[in-house]
This record gives C-alpha cells, sequence and structure tokens, in this order.
C-alpha cells in the first residue's frame, strides 16, 4: 500500500508506506527524515497499488498534540529567523534574497540549527553575518545559496499554465531543456512567453517534446510536394501536432487545406527515398572534407 503526504498545503507529495496505520485525508501524521519524525499532511489515503514500490520510508503513526505544539513553535521560530535575517543583511548591506528557512531542533549532534537558504546574483561573503546570526539567535546556522531553478522550487509560485509550477509539487529532478525544444513546437522565441516563474525555459517544454519529434518524423516536411488522398496537388506548409493535422496549400487555388496525417504519408516514402539517396552520396563529400581537414 502507498499514501502520500506534503509538509506544506498544495506543495511536493511525498510517499509512505503506511505500514500499520490508516490514516485519512487531512490527518497529521508523523514521517521519518534525517532529523527525526517531522508533522506532515495526508493527501492520499492508504490505497493498494498495482506496482511492486520498494523502499519507501514508513509512516511512523498519526502525530499527538505534543508533535502539533512543537511544529507549531517550529513555524513561530522559523518567522523570528527570516525576521532576524532580513534586518541583519540590510544592516551589512549584502545583496542577498531570503528565500527559505529550515528549523531543528531535535538532533542529537546540535542543540538547534537553522538553515536558512538565500539567492544572490554572484558569490557573496557572509562571513560577519554568520557570526551575528549565531549571536543573535543563538543557535547553530547554515547558510546555502540557491540557483534560479531552486529557488522557484522552494518558494512555489503559479505558472503560465494557471497551476502550480512542476518544480514546487512533483518534479525531483531538472532535465535540461533547450531553445531547439521550443523551435520544434512551433513555439514563438519570445523570452516572455517560453519562461518560467524562474526566469528559464519552462520545464514543460519537455514533456510533448518527443511527440513533436515522432509526428515530424511521419509526415513531409514543411515545403514537401503531396497529394492527398482527396487528390489535393500542393506544399505542406504547416503542422498541428496535437490534432495530428498537415496543412497543404493547394496549387490550384492557392487555398490552404488542413488534411488529417494519414492522408498525407504517402509522399512521405518518396521523401525519405531522395534523403536516402542524399545520404549515400554524404561518406564521399565528408570524406573530402576530412581530408581538407589534415592537408590543413
Amino acid at each position: 500500500m502507498v499514501m502520500a503526504v506534503a509538509f506544506t498545503r498544495y506543495g511536493r507529495l511525498y510517499y509512505l508506506d503506511p505500514g500499520e496505520h490508516t490514516p485519512r485525508v487531512g490527518d497529521k501524521v508523523l514521517v521519518p527524515t534525517d532529523d527525526g519524525p517531522e508533522v506532515a499532511e495526508c493527501v492520499w489515503a492508504p490505497q493498494w497499488v498495482s506496482e511492486d514500490i520498494g523502499g519507501l520510508p514508513v509512516c511512523a503513526g498519526l502525530a499527538t498534540e505534543k508533535h502539533l505544539q512543537r511544529e507549531e513553535r517550529n513555524r513561530r521560530r522559523r518567522a523570528e529567523v527570516r525576521v532576524a535575517a532580513r534586518r541583519l543583511i540590510k544592516h551589512h548591506d549584502l545583496p542577498m534574497k531570503i528565500v527559505g528557512v529550515d528549523y531543528v531542533d531535535t538532533r542529537d549532534d546540535v542543540d538547534q540549527l537553522v538553515t536558512i537558504y538565500f539567492s544572490a546574483p554572484h558569490r557573496v561573503d557572509f562571513r560577519e553575518l554568520v557570526r551575528d546570526l549565531a549571536r543573535t539567535l543563538r543557535a547553530r546556522i547554515d547558510l546555502r545559496q540557491l540557483g534560479a531553478r531552486d529557488e522557484a522550487r522552494v518558494q512555489g509560485g503559479i505558472g503560465p499554465c494557471g497551476r502550480d509550477t512542476c518544480c514546487s509539487t512533483f518534479l525531483t529532478d531538472f532535465e535540461p531543456v533547450s531553445v531547439r525544444m521550443a523551435k520544434d513546437q512551433d513555439l514563438p522565441l519570445n523570452p516572455l512567453k517560453i519562461s518560467g516563474a524562474c526566469g528559464r525555459l519552462m520545464c514543460c517544454l519537455k514533456y510533448e517534446h518527443p511527440l513533436y519529434q515522432d509526428f515530424k518524423r511521419s509526415v513531409p516536411t514543411v515545403g514537401c510536394d503531396v497529394t492527398t488522398d482527396d487528390g489535393v496537388e500542393g506544399t505542406v506548409v504547416a503542422y498541428n501536432v496535437p490534432a495530428e493535422t498537415v496543412y497543404v496549400r493547394d496549387r490550384e487555388t492557392g487555398r490552404r487545406v488542413a488534411c488529417p496525417k494519414a492522408s498525407v504519408c504517402g509522399s512521405r516514402q518518396a521523401y525519405e527515398g531522395a534523403v536516402a539517396q542524399g545520404a549515400r552520396r554524404t561518406p564521399d563529400i565528408e570524406a573530402e572534407y576530412e581530408d581538407d581537414g589534415e592537408n590543413l
């Protein structure tokens, strides 16, 4: 069985093995972490899954009143740390922005540990800041600088689609995203249109890119002459990948006709034949360039 919890409302989901416990949606449960059990909210009640999932942490049980009181104290402590850190950063005139705060009071090797996540345009010398924070908060201080994507993950937000950002909900790793993916999907190369809350290329450009690649490999390229099943002769001018439609410019009337993908795929065979002939001539050309390179 599998259950899902979240440490913050609408935050990232973490999956647990419920063990012998049967919490309901909305119940506060204990999640085992490196710093001891932490309180989280049950988002998905335990349910059977068809796949065999192993290695999940086991739920430590329902949170008691003592655990809830400790969680409330830690929440107030995090708010106090955030205010003190902002005040001292302003005092030292450092180009830093506080992104998040973690507070741990149950580790064996330290009484109190305050972890402050911040963003900055470049490396910052915060040695004086750490000393003042430790003196003010009377705790061990750990400052960690985050990049743009990690900053958006910690802060959360709403994406251009109107939903919570992927990085703050379900993404665990950031995959490489390139402008080529936007070009292949015929998206406008406007940074305001294809950038996420972090200012980088949107992670969702990666989701549909394989679909566009498979579609364009199975249909004639733009500019290729085709004949549809309806007898329309023309030139491919555009695609509509989600609808699996190819737009053909009628040679006689000049009209733009929307044709199903299947009605023009016959011309793909002729196109691939031409490409194959060109590929057979390519090695000679490459060899010629290689020889020139050796001579240089």
